[in-house]
């Protein structure tokens, strides 16, 4: 046994090869002396090494079993070295044959670094293991990726008292004192909050009453560590519930991982006591518990710190589980006392009272109508949301509308068709040509409306030529009586204009650009067109007189 391991009253180092009992782990001779510790190299078995010499291997002795350990060199110098270890390079005699197996060892050679185990090849690395595995989780079944290495603390920080706990949260370190309560040896302790701090506790699964983790100790090889806590039974949990769903703030605190003292102090043992724990691992070490095992604790102190429901998992039920009982608890609860309250008694009037007869004031005088109707506010543009400045357009709208209802007492587009509201709504938005906010608005007005946004177009230049009697000239052809239409040709003639061709309502200039209609209202409206298309779109302004009709046309000359 190390001086190291002697002195302070912990078993040797379970991770050492000479402790673990493993067939890689032992001599290739029953009979041979043990191996030092896996600082050391391992001895010569049955045989002396030569003096050292350049540029040779050395002869080997011959072997024996159950001989002493030959003396080997100091590495590196090729010196005498000590009796039992071999130096790492430059050895004299320990490549030269093996010893153990009672052959002569041969001469000559170059020296070679020697290998490491008992065996004259070295062993390969195991593969660390790991309890990692998603996709088997379940409600019932959590698995926890490692912790990082935690940064290393100054010794300034380490000896205050906040530093040396482990955990962050009370029932984290609950939990720790539970485990440092019941271990038997302190130094194991000590060794595993390394191993912890340093990162080697693998993944963590987590089922009811059992945590799971692969430790990497010394070795490559790491061992599979259990930590066992009893369940809770059926009375416990319908405590525990009872206890969670009398206080809201009981279940509020849990969703927002945390755990009330109040609620670990509700007669269920929810925190494990000094004997709780069962730690079980896979290595040689019977310590109550070895340093994986102390390892794996105060990583789940960890995982409590995170989450209070592994705490919950690990007493035998899963966080949806939980969540769903007390959802239907405090329903219940809340029913149970909704029965049991008395209702509050309704306010009530005597009859006697309700019967008398009364004088009601008057009601107060109408507010005085607004000149105008005010602007909409201004609606701020949002990355996918309408467009503000259609908003801002149908907000007006409503305005004028409801303005013209409170001071007329009717609603002057409540009578429009779609296809006239939709010539409305465009004919009403401001300025000239069709910019791309127009265009998108035309489609969809005239989508809405099962028109083409070129029939759209037409139709807004006649509604803003006349309104609703412009767009009635444009689309409704009639046959006007006798009188104002038969008068209109001699008075074009009078102006020294041609004789425009009569067609129902319409007078058609004989060159084809030019025409006038004949509205119901009386008005004559002019439109034009390129000469030979019938391509007719609304131009000036209606008047009683069909020559003034033209007026804003042209010249008569150009006319």
């Amino acid at each position: 046994m190390p001086a190291s391991a002697a002195g302070s009253g912990e078993t040797p180092e379970d991770d050492d090869p000479a402790h673990e009992g493993s067939p890689d782990s032992r001599t290739s001779s029953s009979r041979a002396t043990p191996a030092p510790t896996s600082d050391e190299g391992p001895a010569a078995t049955g045989r002396l090494a030569e003096p050292y010499r350049p540029g040779t291997g050395g002869t080997g002795g011959t072997g024996g079993i159950g001989g002493i350990g030959g003396i080997g060199g100091i590495g590196g110098i090729g010196g005498i070295g000590s009796t039992g270890s071999i130096g790492s390079t430059g050895s004299t005699g320990s490549t030269a044959g093996t010893g153990s197996t009672g052959s002569t060892a041969s001469t000559g050679g170059t020296a070679r670094p020697p290998v490491t185990g008992d065996s004259p090849t070295a062993p390969t690395a195991h593969r660390p293991h790991s309890m990692a595995a998603p996709a088997r989780d379940s409600e019932l079944r959590r698995t926890f990726p490692a912790f990082p290495p935690r940064p290393s603390r100054s010794p300034a920080s380490s000896a205050s008292a906040a530093d040396a706990r482990f955990a962050e949260t009370w029932w984290g370190n609950a939990w720790v004192t539970a485990l440092e309560e019941g271990a038997l040896d302190a130094k194991r302790l000590a060794r595993g909050r390394s191993y912890a701090e340093q990162g080697n506790v693998d993944a963590i699964t987590v089922t009811p009453g059992l945590v799971l983790a692969y430790v990497q100790g010394s070795r490559p090889r790491s061992y599979r560590v259990q930590v066992r806590l009893r369940t809770l039974d059926d009375a416990d949990w319908a405590r525990f519930l009872e206890a969670a769903a009398e206080r809201p703030g009981h279940i509020a605190a849990l969703l927002d991982k945390e755990l009330p003292q109040a609620l670990a102090d509700c007669g269920v043992p929810l925190l494990p006591g000094p004997r709780d724990l069962d730690p079980r691992c896979s290595c040689p070490d019977y310590g109550h518990p070895c340093k994986h095992a102390a390892a794996l604790c105060y990583q789940t102190a960890r995982l409590l710190d995170a989450d209070p429901f592994v705490l919950l998992l690990l007493r035998g039920r899963g966080e949806r589980e939980l969540l769903d009982a007390l959802s239907r608890l405090s329903a219940a609860r809340a029913a149970r006392a909704a029965q049991e309250r008395e209702p509050a008694p309704l306010p009530g009037v005597r009859a006697t009272e309700a019967l008398l007869p009364r004088q009601l004031p008057p009601l107060p005088a109408p507010l005085p109508v607004p000149p105008h109707p005010e602007q909409p506010p201004v609606y701020p543009a949002a990355p996918g949301g309408p467009d503000p400045f259609a908003l801002d357009q149908l907000a007006t709208d409503a305005a004028a509308r409801a303005h013209a209802l409170l001071s007329t007492g009717r609603d002057p587009v409540a009578e429009l068709t779609l296809w006239q509201d939709a010539v409305r709504l465009a004919a009403a938005r401001p300025g000239s040509g069709l910019t791309a906010g127009t265009r998108a608005l035309y489609a969809s007005l005239a989508s809405a409306a099962g028109r083409t946004p070129a029939e759209l177009a037409r139709a807004v230049a006649a509604w803003r030529q006349g309104g609703l009697e412009g767009l009635a000239v444009l689309e409704e052809p009639w046959d006007p009586p006798a009188g104002r239409f038969d008068r209109a040709r001699p008075l074009l003639l009078a102006a020294d204009l041609p004789a425009f061709r009569p067609s129902r309502n319409h007078l058609t200039h004989p060159r084809g650009h030019v025409q006038l209609r004949l509205g119901r209202d009386g008005l004559w409206y002019a439109y034009e067109s390129e000469p030979g298309h019938d391509d007719w779109w609304p131009r000036g302004t209606p008047d009683l007189d069909p020559v003034g009709a033209l007026t804003g046309l042209g010249t008569p000359s150009g006319l």
